[in-house]
């Protein structure tokens, strides 16, 4: 029988990570897609990479979160069956609901789906309320609740620089020369410090912190340098249009709106005088259309955060891999442990499980992540590289910190704040609050589906295997 069960865990377990591949992958590659910096062909092959490398050389931490925190096994001590028979169980429930969540193309949590099937098989088999950790999932749904916010709120703050700096420049190409080295010294120095500080932590790692950071900074300081030079041969073109865009008619737009209203407000020679200055605005505005085409140099900016936001597609993608491998892991882990005879308290996690999660990511990648890589990508609000490379490197930066303090964060709820964080730099219109709205209902449904999917499979297990 214990042959048979550890067959069917490690089945499980690859059937989840292929669900979070084509699932939960959208939160990694669905902004460069949705902004054209990368095909999705393209995509796919630069998550499968990244993906893979997340899973199997940062994943480790998160797993034991997932594994050991959320249910107390001193009330499974007298059978420890019942305990794999419930992390399978959750496996299960998981990987079923999240195939069904992919088909119709809906961006669920996985990590709302895995911890809600864990909940449900520990709240009726596990002793009720006392069998759960309330502490380790309060402070899971606290960072349910802060990580788009923070991710929404770096994004916005990084999308407002780079348009107040660049984007409303006058020369952008002259200002984007100068910013973006200092943009690529941020990205890679924040990438490598994540990697070593911690990140190869199953490894036998020599590095201390210091020189984790030097290390980080020098590889930061190269790539600044490179990108500096790349962009010196960037010439511009003496025939170049005069830099206006979108925003210039909406300031406009505004403006003689708001006189219109001290038009109507006002009397006698002072509302002759905003009439005056109104007719003057709206001459302006009639003058100054935009082009049919994108303004020359606006289109060489863009040119350039389109690598910028393939760099961030290969962070975001390392990012997810590392915290939602978790998901799949964290259960088989435990039933993997209890199978071979070690205790349940042992947080060990193999290396040929971190793998078995990293293949099955990257083949449920390869196989159904169009399916909601089109909803993030496309259906939340309008990307460009620009706003793709804010709402990315924002989510990253959230979700990579998550990671590593051994929080498992839903990727979905972190990005889907970064996109609105762009969205809301634009106004309340520039986004799709019926996606949002469907998006928010999926999260809700998420949990208690998990849960009650567990309970039955759990049923179902014992009645097979006992």
């Amino acid at each position: 029988m214990a042959l048979t069960l550890l067959i069917l865990a490690i089945a499980a377990g690859f059937y989840v990570a292929w669900n979070i591949g084509a699932n939960d992958v959208a939160n990694a590659v669905g902004t460069s897609v949705g902004s054209g910096a990368l095909t999705l062909k393209q995509a796919v092959l630069v998550a499968a990479i990244f993906e893979f490398c997340g899973a199997f050389f940062l994943g480790g931490s998160v797993s034991e979160t997932v594994e050991s925190g959320i249910i107390k096994s001193s009330f499974f001590s007298h059978d420890q069956m019942d305990y794999v028979f419930g992390m399978l169980a959750s496996l299960l429930a998981a990987g079923v609901w999240l195939q069904i969540a992919s088909y119709f193309g809906w961006p669920v949590s996985t990590t709302h789906s895995i911890i809600g099937a864990v909940v449900g098989f520990g709240l009726v088999l596990g002793g009720g309320l006392q069998a759960i950790n309330w502490w380790e999932i309060g402070s899971i749904a606290l960072s349910w609740i802060i990580s788009p916010l923070i991710g929404g709120g770096v994004s916005y703050l990084i999308f407002s620089i780079i348009r107040r700096k660049i984007l409303y420049n006058i020369h952008p190409i002259n200002a984007a020369k100068i910013i973006t080295p200092y943009l690529v010294f941020f990205v890679f120095f924040i990438l490598t410090t994540t990697i070593l500080f911690g990140g190869l932590s199953h490894i036998d790692y020599p590095l201390n912190i210091l020189e984790s950071i030097g290390i980080a900074v020098l590889v930061g300081l190269i790539t600044a340098w490179i990108a500096y030079f790349l962009l010196k041969r960037i010439v511009l073109s003496p025939s170049s249009m005069p830099a206006y865009g979108q925003e210039v008619e909406s300031g406009l737009m505004k403006v003689q709106k708001h006189l219109q209203r001290v038009e109507a407000a006002s009397m006698g020679s002072l509302q002759e005088k905003v009439h005056d200055i109104l007719q003057e605005v709206e001459e302006i505005s009639s003058e100054i259309e935009p082009p049919e085409e994108e303004p020359s140099e606006y289109g060489v900016v863009e040119k350039i955060f389109v690598y910028l936001q393939i760099v961030v597609a290969c962070f975001m993608a390392l990012a997810h891999g590392s915290n939602d491998v978790a998901n799949a892991i964290g259960p088989l882990s435990a039933i993997v442990n209890i199978l071979q005879g070690r205790p349940i308290s042992d947080q060990t996690v193999s290396f040929w499980l971190l793998l078995l999660g990293g293949v099955g990511i990257v083949l449920g990648l390869a196989t159904w992540g169009w399916r909601v890589i089109e909803t993030v990508g496309r259906k939340i609000t309008d990307l460009t590289p620009s706003r793709g490379f804010s709402a990315g490197f924002g989510a990253a930066l959230t979700i990579l910190v998550a990671s590593k303090l051994g929080l498992p964060i839903s990727t979905t709820h972190v990005l889907v704040g970064a996109v609105l964080g762009v969205g809301f730099a634009r106004g309340i219109g520039a986004i799709n609050l019926n996606t949002i709205r469907d998006i928010a209902i999926s999260w809700i449904v998420t949990v208690p589906a998990g849960a009650t999917l567990s309970i039955l499979f759990f049923y179902i297990l014992r009645l097979l295997f006992s």
